[in-house]
């Protein structure tokens, strides 16, 4: 039995290691439990459910590069092109290294995107967002032809998704995704500015 108290917190760090260890597939809130050595009830007084657990995971998971990313969106200095191509690098950049450093979770996050879970929505909404942030100022300067922002960010978020869409994770092995990821993104750029 444990012997101190039981958190969320805890619970997700646990649940990330036997996600590392047997995958989303057979992943169980018993294997978890075990871990903790505590009963699965006591899991379950935290998170109602296996699937609002992998949630958790994920969220945590992927909340950890999200300041990254908010750092190109915000920067002042550079022109909204400069950084709308280092928030798509970096985010291209972000998602490939989480597949590669750590498969286990990457594979659960995949699973979960599939699912179309409330996690990933939510992510996907954010990184539109942050890409619609851009557009605005790209339109309000004068740097990108005027249009509407939400279809301008959505339209950047689609043509890019073979370098940050988990379904094609197994591409980003290739030794010329960057360069290819790199032609995109000017195309893009050229695409959206003001002429």
């Amino acid at each position: 039995m444990r012997g101190e108290p039981l958190d969320a917190e805890t619970i997700v760090s646990a649940t990330e290691e036997v996600l590392r260890r047997h995958g989303p597939e057979k992943t169980t809130v018993l294997d978890v439990a075990r871990l903790l050595g505590v009963s699965h009830g006591s899991v379950y007084r935290h998170f109602p459910s296996k699937a609002a657990l992998r949630e958790a995971v994920i969220r945590r998971w992927l909340d950890r590069g999200r300041e990254d990313l908010a750092t190109a969106v915000r920067a002042s200095g550079p022109a909204p092109s400069d950084r709308l191509r280092g928030l798509l690098t970096a985010m291209f950049a972000a998602k490939w290294a989480k597949a590669r450093e750590d498969p286990e979770l990457f594979a659960t996050f995949r699973v979960l995107a599939a699912e179309h879970s409330s996690v990933s929505s939510a992510h996907v909404a954010s990184l539109l967002a942050q890409i619609r942030a851009i557009v605005v100022d790209g339109i309000a300067v004068g740097d990108f032809a005027a249009g509407e922002p939400d279809v301008i960010a959505r339209a950047v978020f689609d043509a890019t998704s073979r370098f940050h869409d988990p379904m094609h994770a197994a591409e980003w092995c290739s030794p010329e995704i960057e360069a290819e990821s790199e032609g995109v993104i000017s195309l893009i750029l050229d695409g959206i500015r003001a002429r």
